[in-house]
């Protein structure tokens, strides 16, 4: 297989990078217990997440090709260790929120990397599409061991026992370097513009494109809907079902799971089915799944439950809406880049990055405060109309890409 070193290497960077990213929920959910925060209080740990992603994202994904991908990748693992190591032993809201930080910069760092490297190393829209596809699947595979790495450390007699999972996380994070230290790949010499100025110019260019307006609506409306539902949904299982923190976190890995083998499906499928067709069918079945299937999980009468096994089948069923949400975000970030040359695919992934991070810390304080206000039951109803708006900017943008599909 072409490439297959530089591809495992983007895998398992991604992978651990999966793993950090997505705690968010869990962290809220050990915040609330161990650290007494209110829901609106506990959300504010997806703003220290997201905006640094956002902010840097903005800022460096113009200069990475001049940088180089790999140092940039590398310089995000140091920084996820230090904040893996102060969580750990700061063990406060505040070290939590601090965490968050380093991990958002150093995924904005490692997102802008992957992605333009996934342009350099395939050759056709649909080996794009694929190969997206895929590693987004291996991000999702990573949430979901998360679900499961974090309660594997957390016990009932001791409060503070679930923070070693970080020194874990730390010894990971330095497999990983090493790994891609010395790993070897061409990283492409086409840069935006002449200099750092020209650079910054091409990528305030791109906001004026229409292809690239409907594209960022449409990112930032998926990703509210995927990170709202991804970090309040241990707290749902645990308000409304009444199960115990371990298997409410580890229910979670279910919705995950689904994200993960969607996504992998979706990159064989996008090898032979237009993208546009798959997401108009998997965006209605999400809709009819929160319409019809949430209400029988909220009814369900649930007995006692003490492992992962005693759950109705019926508790199952609402995360598997992540099969239908899984190839949303891959199939159209690959639809916008495979429309542009490669020059710009660096700084274009940092307005992915953007409103992909402002999407989801939208989605998560939104959630937060429908848990607060209208209750656990009744927040994930809403979801509905971020969706039904994504369906509708996803016509436009195929409209705008089809004559650069297949």
């Amino acid at each position: 297989m072409k490439n297959v070193s530089i591809k495992i290497s983007l895998f398992i960077n991604y992978f651990i990078f999966a793993i950090l990213l997505n705690s968010v929920g869990i962290v809220i959910l050990k915040s609330l217990e161990n650290y007494h925060v209110d829901e609106i209080e506990a959300s504010t740990l997806e703003w220290f997440k997201d905006l640094p992603i956002a902010l840097v994202s903005f800022l460096v994904a113009s200069f990475l090709p001049r940088i180089g991908y790999k140092k940039a990748i590398l310089s995000g693992l140091l920084i996820s260790f230090i904040g893996c190591l102060g969580m750990y032993y700061g063990n406060s809201f505040w070290s939590a929120k601090l965490l968050f930080a380093a991990i958002g910069v150093s995924f904005a760092l490692v997102k802008v990397s992957v992605y333009t490297l996934i342009g350099i190393i395939t050759e056709t829209k649909r080996d794009h599409n694929s190969l997206m596809s895929i590693i987004e699947g291996v991000f999702m595979i990573g949430i979901a061991s998360a679900y499961f790495l974090f309660p594997a450390f957390n016990y009932d007699n001791d409060p503070d026992a679930w923070l070693r999972v970080y020194l874990l996380l730390a010894v990971f994070i330095i497999v990983s370097f090493l790994l891609l230290f010395f790993t070897r790949f061409e990283e492409g010499n086409e840069i935006p513009g002449v200099n750092l100025l020209d650079d910054v110019k091409q990528m305030m260019l791109l906001c004026t494109k229409m292809l690239v307006i409907v594209f960022v609506g449409s990112a930032f409306l998926f990703v509210m809907v995927e990170q709202g539902v991804m970090t309040w949904l241990p707290t749902f299982y645990k308000r409304v079902l009444q199960l115990p923190p371990n298997v409410s976190i580890m229910m979670s890995s279910v919705f995950a799971m689904s994200l993960a083998i969607g996504r992998i499906g979706a990159g064989i499928l996008s090898k032979r089915i237009p993208w546009v067709y798959i997401l108009i069918v998997c965006i209605s079945i999400a809709v009819l799944m929160v319409a019809f299937i949430l209400p029988k999980t909220l009814n369900v009468e649930v007995q006692e439950i003490q492992n992962i096994t005693d759950i109705p089948w019926i508790g199952y069923a609402f995360p598997l809406i992540g099969l239908c949400l899984a190839p949303i975000y891959p199939l159209i970030n690959s639809a916008v880049l495979s429309a542009l040359p490669k020059k710009l695919h660096s700084p274009m992934t940092g307005l992915i990055v953007v409103f992909s991070a402002l999407g989801g810390t939208t989605g998560s304080t939104i959630v937060g405060w429908l848990f607060k206000n209208v209750g656990a039951q009744q927040a994930f109803y809403y979801t509905i109309i971020p969706m039904i708006l994504l369906l509708l900017t996803l016509l436009v943008l195929h409209k705008l890409t089809r004559n650069n599909v297949d």
